[in-house]
């Protein structure tokens, strides 16, 4: 039965992915047929209606359409310029600055927005024309954009991690949050080390160093912006209120700020942003459902348990097996987005590695970390094709850059994996794990 719902489920998702069909229905699709040579028709589409209520009826999901709303008008608002002109400030002497500057702002607006792809399309925006103009390599410096993009995801608040803390069985929000600070910064931090190389054996040197009364002044101007994440983050790492609580807060935050402080968001621009939240919400939520029904016919039918066994048997040893396993998880982001892998993939990976001893929260930051490389890799990176767009070049001599920065990025990845203090570290200090 075992093998019989494993062989059914997955060609069939794989082949309605292929036909083009979205990922919600080929989930919802491929987990009634799966079902169905053991349980009667009535008996599932009753069972599969109920598990889609149950699984979106969870107060964390809540924090969801509130992050998404705080990260659509933040984009809105005015933040990027802010946040550019200080990462600028700070890196005016180093190679290739304004791709520095570019990596910089990439960490802190996708950490804000909680959108890989805003970022890189906002960053990218400003950022490759004056890149141009200072006569950089338009290739690299869209490499650059794309590679760096995805850093947000990782940074808190992220709704990745939201979802995994769902999908997992409610592991803490805030201790997954926390977990993802260092992950998030070696990223960005190897692609800038990588960045200085490149930059400087091109010849993009850098212009003179900004004076700290520049440096300050621009860091002034962005601290409200950056406050966003000091506010939120530390009052739920704080108990001063729950990661849903916080959702409304930032809401609240990023609308006084864009509509009063800065100025930058009108009425009409407000319902607009409204209006594309929801949908974004609802494809989110509906999404989430559908992966409650594939999760409740893996456990019914045994498929989780079988997997673990089947990759358990191949070796006993744990840094072997989780090398397959990140294999696995790379290939699995890129065909699939971040969202619906977690949904699947967490229920079937988590009780192997927690046959190793490894915490839930190290592995939360692992299945989103090897997703989120899956946002910049063919066929479906669609942070790779935005970043594509914006820089107006072919698809081919981006990636000839790309492979480089691949090599960065998964070498961090593999740091992440074998050394659990990179993301426990900072829940521990903080007494949100043991």
């Amino acid at each position: 039965m075992v093998l019989t719902t494993a062989l059914i489920m997955f060609s069939v998702l794989i082949v309605t992915l292929i036909l083009g069909f979205p990922i919600a229905i080929s989930i919802g699709i491929s987990s009634i047929l799966a079902i169905l040579p053991s349980l009667a028709f009535d008996n599932t589409l009753i069972t599969g209606a109920q598990r889609i209520f149950s699984g979106i009826s969870n107060f964390t999901l809540i924090a969801i359409p509130f992050f998404i709303l705080a990260g659509n008008i933040m984009n809105q608002g005015g933040i990027a310029k802010k946040l550019v002109s200080f990462a600028q400030s700070l890196t005016g002497r180093v190679p290739g600055s304004l791709m520095q500057t570019n990596i910089l702002a990439n960490m802190m607006f996708g950490a804000i927005s909680g959108s890989s792809v805003a970022a890189c399309a906002a960053m990218g925006g400003i950022l490759l024309p004056m890149e141009k103009e200072e006569g950089y390599d338009p290739i690299l410096g869209a490499t650059v954009n794309i590679s760096t993009a995805p850093t947000g995801l990782l940074i808190p608040p992220s709704n990745s991690l939201i979802v995994y803390s769902l999908v997992s069985g409610g592991t803490s929000v805030a201790a997954l949050f926390m977990a993802g600070y260092i992950p998030g910064v070696l990223w960005g931090l190897g692609c800038m080390i990588l960045t200085f190389f490149l930059a400087k054996k091109r010849g993009m040197k850098g212009k003179a160093a900004a004076k700290f009364s520049v440096v300050l002044a621009t860091f002034v101007d962005a601290i409200p912006s950056l406050a966003l994440i000091v506010i939120v983050i530390g009052g739920i790492i704080k108990g001063i209120f729950t990661p849903t609580e916080g959702s409304v807060v930032a809401v609240v935050y990023s609308l006084l700020l864009s509509m009063f402080f800065y100025r930058s968001i009108t009425v009409k621009q407000l319902v607009k942003i409204f209006e594309e939240s929801a949908k974004m919400t609802g494809i989110i939520v509906f999404l989430i459902g559908v992966s409650t029904i594939m999760s409740w016919v893996m456990a019914f039918t045994g498929v989780p348990q079988a997997i673990s066994n089947m990759i358990l048997g191949i070796s006993d040893n744990k840094y072997l097996i989780l090398l397959l396993m990140n294999v696995l998880l790379l290939f699995i982001g890129t065909f699939m987005d971040v969202t619906p892998a977690i949904l699947i993939f967490t229920p079937i990976f988590l009780p192997i590695v927690k046959t190793f001893g490894m915490t839930p929260v190290q592995f939360g930051i692992i299945i989103v970390f090897n997703l989120c490389i899956g946002n910049i890799t063919p066929p479906v990176g669609n942070t790779l094709f935005v970043g594509v767009k914006v820089a107006k070049l072919k698809m081919e001599d981006v990636m000839k850059e790309m492979v480089k920065y691949y090599a960065v990025i998964i070498a961090v990845l593999l740091l992440v994996v074998y050394v659990p203090q990179l993301s426990t570290a900072l829940p521990k200090l903080m007494g949100l794990i043991k």
